[in-house]
């Protein structure tokens, strides 16, 4: 069976919808700005990727949006898109032949804290019952998977930025046992105090004050890497199911995927990257060659730029296929951003263009990798390869194929 994605939806930065999302990349529209969530004055990072215009009270149902959090209720809009998008309507297809598959980081950071003050303020008769669900990294699907009557298997990978690629490895998996629909992708959201104290607390956010130069991947002065909100969902499909649906264009393919696992730091044994790669690529049964663009990581550290250069180059020569980094211009969305940019490498295949950084953006020259900057790159793209790292060692990489390549 081959899986395809057939809808998308997008809550991010760069837009409420995945036109307004692609439009403001392809501007090279910044999304970075100070932090307006909670008052972040006192803090050493006070930029950040906020999603604008997003009112809960205008997009989720009134009784969800007291037992859920902020990230969930991004994903609950970003699977209606998604599903309406593609025109899978959950009430005619049989319930047990829907799944849901969605990537998690922090949880409900944002609950959690109101409950917490009230624990702490009023005593433990003012916290919530929902706090024991809404915090909880499995709480979208969950969610998702009872507003829409979706009884197959349902499923949470908690591996931070790298498990928004393995969610859709794993609907891949569930189409070839059997699902006929799959919602799969991430949101994130952890702009309030206690979600920002947890990231400080790895030491790889940038903190210099200037939204422009902030968070600069692979760039000489790069200095660590800026939070971001928000994310995508995707419907992953039978290709067989959809063509009976109707559907004469899908998206895309999931065509291969791989992951590996970090050696511990300082133990002597390199990254384990390139490998991700090259085990994605023979899945897909695809050359090097027959690789379009790579939608890189870009975590934005430079001991952890420089790895992700040196595997692309491995894999691909020096300057040998053109580098995308899109999360450049909305932070790191940790479970949210792989789906994004698979979204983006998506709507890329469909376009023939790739976004680009603004032309003045530097890199360092030692990494000698094509990154696309100034103009969008217009260009046939039939296969992307969209590469994801978490916190903790975690690599995935994924093909994406344009139908019938």
């Amino acid at each position: 069976m081959t899986a395809v994605v057939t809808g998308v939806g997008v809550v991010a930065p760069t837009g409420i919808g995945a036109e307004e999302h692609w439009a403001a990349l392809l501007a090279g529209e910044t999304a970075i700005g100070p932090i307006s969530r909670f008052d972040a004055s006192s803090y050493p990072v006070r930029l950040a990727g906020e999603v604008k215009g997003f009112e809960a009270g205008e997009r989720v149902p009134s009784l969800l949006i007291p037992q859920t959090d902020h990230w969930t209720h991004m994903g609950f809009l970003t699977a209606e898109m998604a599903l309406a998008d593609s025109g899978v309507d959950p009430a005619e297809l049989p319930e047990y032949e829907m799944a849901v598959v969605t990537a998690a980081s922090s949880g409900g950071t944002e609950f959690g804290q109101k409950e917490i003050q009230k624990l702490w303020s009023k005593g433990s008769r003012a916290v919530g019952a929902y706090q024991s669900i809404a915090w909880f990294y499995a709480a979208s699907t969950g969610q998702i998977s009872i507003r829409h009557g979706m009884r197959g298997p349902c499923s949470v990978i908690a591996n931070e930025q790298a498990g928004g690629l393995d969610v859709l490895a794993q609907a891949r998996r569930m189409v070839r046992n059997g699902s006929k629909v799959v919602v799969s992708g991430g949101t994130d959201a952890s702009l309030c105090p206690y979600g920002l104290t947890a990231q400080l607390s790895n030491g790889m956010l940038s903190r210099d004050g200037d939204p422009a130069r902030a968070f600069r991947p692979f760039s000489p002065d790069a200095c660590g890497y800026l939070p971001g909100e928000g994310g995508g969902k995707l419907i992953v499909e039978d290709a067989a199911h959809a063509a009976a649906r109707g559907v004469r264009e899908p998206y895309g393919e999931v065509a291969g995927y791989a992951a590996t696992f970090d050696p511990p730091p300082r133990s002597g044994r390199p990254p384990t990257l390139r490998r991700a790669i090259e085990g994605a690529l023979a899945d897909a049964r695809v050359s090097p060659g027959e690789v379009d663009v790579v939608f890189a990581d870009a975590m934005g550290r430079p001991e952890a730029d420089r790895d992700e250069a040196e595997a692309i180059c491995g894999v691909f020569g020096p300057e040998a296929v053109p580098v995308a980094v899109p999360k450049a211009l909305t932070g790191r969305m940790y479970a949210g951003g792989a789906p994004l940019d698979v979204i983006t490498a998506l709507l890329s295949i469909r376009d023939g263009v790739v976004p680009a950084l603004p032309d003045s953006w530097e890199i360092d020259p030692g990494y000698r990798i094509d990154l696309v900057r100034g103009a969008p790159r217009r260009m046939p793209v039939r296969t992307a390869l969209v590469l994801a790292r978490g916190y903790g060692g975690f690599n995935a990489a994924l093909v994406l194929r344009a139908c019938g390549t």
